[in-house]
């Protein structure tokens, strides 16, 4: 309830932004911040600081390959909020070597080497575009970006909380990718380890809703054999995306979140290699062209009543149909990769009686169900009548209740 009660006073004051937080949170190293980069700068795409120096693909997962000191900000205006961005040795998903960023912020006042309770928070970023990465969102760019993010990590912050927050969709934008993202939040987490100096057996919790639950659910699940080391507590994911077949085809033709159909055969093409070209109709070339460089916020909501078929030629049928998406959309369906050692929390709305207008609520409930039968002690909500957006303002508040107590050794309930 503590928890709670910072972030909703926080949430007011910065997304108000009188920006009268009366904290200002130490970069990760808890020094001075000599001369910290405030504005955002060059796109992560043209900013050297992203480019993984040479041989850094025979270091471990994990390693700090490079950091600066920033200042966060918020639609080109300067948050007191100062931060330690990491770039670090990752593994994409196909087992190779590849780098991305993390961005940390410390509570004031805890130094090098002290004891943190460290969460990872996963931002529902979905992107096209690397002005979408957080690590650029937080230091003030892309002016469209909404103000949850730095919310919800100042309110963190508030009650105590070092919070590290990884570009997990990484270098190439991997959205909903499950073991790149997974691989990429628990390097982040090890690379945060240490720069803070901090203890081997931290307590950590994972958070994420929408897009940020890929890497909050699969991190969970990859952790006991790629991270063992990493003692996560806790992870709470809510609007969680389950299998993606499922989703392409409860979206298809509908007003809402049809963008997300285009945006996903870039992405699945680009990861995959399946020519998708070679099998787009005119429209889908042209849809797939506009999209492409975009956040979701652009194009989530911007081709009302499409559906795959529009998008290919004709006797293609769907998307399913191109040879080699069916295979690759079944290897990034949760709770196939893995079981958690941590309790789990998950949520979703249900708005018209199968899902909340992206997200499939049975699939969830079916999810937590699985990690029941595999002993995983899980807590499952079904916020009734709200849609995806609707639902993660209650979402919000039971999982940072359900971190508190996890934080605090307290049982968290579930089956």
């Amino acid at each position: 309830m503590r928890l709670m009660l910072r972030f909703l006073v926080t949430l007011t004051s910065v997304i108000g932004l009188g920006v009268s937080l009366c904290l200002v949170a130490q970069p990760a190293t808890a020094a001075p911040v000599p001369n910290p980069v405030a504005a955002p700068g060059q796109l992560p795409s043209q900013d050297p600081f992203y480019v993984p120096p040479r041989g850094y693909e025979n270091r471990a997962p994990g390693a700090i390959l490079r950091t600066r000191q920033v200042q966060l900000g918020w639609r080109g205006r300067d948050v007191p909020i100062f931060a330690t961005q990491i770039l670090y040795r990752s593994t994409n998903n196909f087992g190779n070597p590849t780098s991305t960023v993390t961005t940390v912020v410390s509570p004031p006042g805890v130094g090098p080497g002290a004891p943190r309770r460290l969460v990872s928070y996963h931002s529902f970023y979905d992107a096209l575009g690397s002005q979408c990465d957080p690590s650029y969102t937080l230091r003030g760019g892309n002016m469209s970006e909404r103000p949850i993010d730095i919310s919800l990590i100042a309110g963190l912050m508030a009650a105590g909380y070092t919070v590290s927050v990884p570009d997990y969709e990484g270098r190439g934008l991997r959205w909903t990718i499950a073991r790149e993202s997974g691989y990429a939040a628990l390097d982040g987490l090890r690379a945060t380890l240490r720069q803070l100096r901090a203890p081997a057996r931290t307590p950590i919790g994972l958070f994420g809703y929408s897009g940020g639950s890929v890497p909050t659910g699969f991190g969970a699940e990859l952790a006991p054999k790629y991270a063992p080391e990493l003692n996560i507590i806790g992870a709470a994911a809510g609007g969680v995306v389950v299998d993606p077949i499922h989703n392409l085809g409860y979206v298809n033709g509908k007003q809402d979140w049809t963008g997300v159909i285009p945006a996903l055969m870039a992405v699945y093409d680009e990861t995959y290699g399946l020519n998708l070209p070679d099998y787009l109709s005119p429209k889908g070339t042209r849809i797939l062209r506009q999209v492409a460089g975009q956040c979701i916020e652009q194009f989530a909501d911007a081709y009302p009543g499409l559906t795959d078929r529009q998008l290919l030629k004709p006797g293609v049928g769907g998307i399913l149909d191109v040879p080699g998406a069916r295979r690759a959309l079944s290897k990034n369906v949760m709770g196939t990769l893995g079981t958690p050692r941590s309790p789990m929390m998950l949520g979703v709305g249900n708005s018209d009686g199968v899902g909340d207008g992206v997200m499939i609520t049975a699939d969830v409930a079916r999810l937590a169900g699985s990690f029941c039968r595999r002993g995983v002690p899980t807590t499952f909500t079904e916020y009734r009548g709200l849609s995806h957006t609707a639902a993660f303002i209650p979402w919000s508040v039971e999982a940072l209740a359900f971190l508190d107590n996890r934080f605090a050794g307290r049982p968290t309930g579930g089956c």
